[in-house]
């Protein structure tokens, strides 16, 4: 939602990027886009490490009321604040002090501390690592499987369809991206078919639809349908990683 705001959200197309967009959509607040394309390690230059010192998309600024800059990273975080500012009504949230306000909290952590990590080392050791390393492929992919069972459960006794409580929340958000990318780092989702009911539930919404393609389509799911293709864009992007662990030991 381009529009004049002072909400001003530095994203790429990453499973971590679009949990923000897909967020302020569903809200449908107004807020500026920068697109940082991490391809080229725009992350790591000065002027965004002023706003983000990790180096690391998504990040956005923002104005108090009383008129005070602030800088957000890290997507949990940004998700929380969107949430405490922005969601009087409780759209996306629950109620402070609530059962399902700390549950959210559990989920939105769990992603950060669990799903993510362990999804993404399985995308790197299976997608982008110049040496096949079959335990460290094994053993990431098979733990975010482990996590995928974990969530496949809580979304079978779910009556609503959503991760807590009777609609849609940061828990969901949080999670979403990772889910969409699961082929990717090796998941087969259709052995989690709560999870894959779940994630085409998310996606028929307008909102969700709008803004995983938001700064750019990611058609991760059509690049997986051809594997020459794949391979090929695996080979691109693994050229840009590696040059920047190399960096990153400098």
């Amino acid at each position: 939602m381009a529009t004049e705001s002072n909400l001003v959200l530095y994203t790429d197309a990453t499973p971590n990027g679009i949990k923000i967009t897909i967020a302020l959509e569903e809200l449908g607040i107004p807020y500026t886009v920068k697109h940082l394309d991490i391809s080229t390690n725009a992350q790591k230059e000065q002027w965004f490490l002023d706003i983000n010192p990790n180096g690391r998309i998504p990040a956005l600024t923002d104005k108090l009321e009383d008129g005070t800059p602030i800088n957000l990273f890290e997507g949990g975080s940004i998700l929380q604040y969107l949430a405490e500012r922005y969601d009087k009504d409780h759209k996306i949230s629950y109620p402070r002090g609530s059962k399902e306000y700390f549950e959210t909290a559990n989920w939105v952590y769990w992603q950060h501390g669990g799903l993510g990590p362990m999804q993404g080392q399985a995308n790197h050791f299976f997608r982008y690592a110049p040496e096949k390393i079959k335990y460290g492929i094994d053993r990431y992919i098979n733990e975010s499987r482990r996590l995928y069972r974990c969530l496949d459960t809580q979304l079978g006794k779910s009556k609503s369809g959503f991760i807590v409580g009777d609609h849609i929340s940061l828990a969901d958000f949080a999670c979403y991206g990772w889910v969409y990318w699961a082929g990717w780092a090796g998941v087969d989702i259709e052995e989690f078919p709560n999870v894959k009911a779940w994630e085409a539930m998310m996606t028929a919404r307008p909102a969700i639809n709008k803004g995983k393609d938001i700064p750019k389509t990611l058609n991760v799911k059509e690049k997986m349908k051809d594997p020459k293709f794949a391979e090929e864009y695996a080979k691109k992007a693994s050229g840009w990683i590696m040059k920047g662990m190399g960096d990153d030991q400098k």
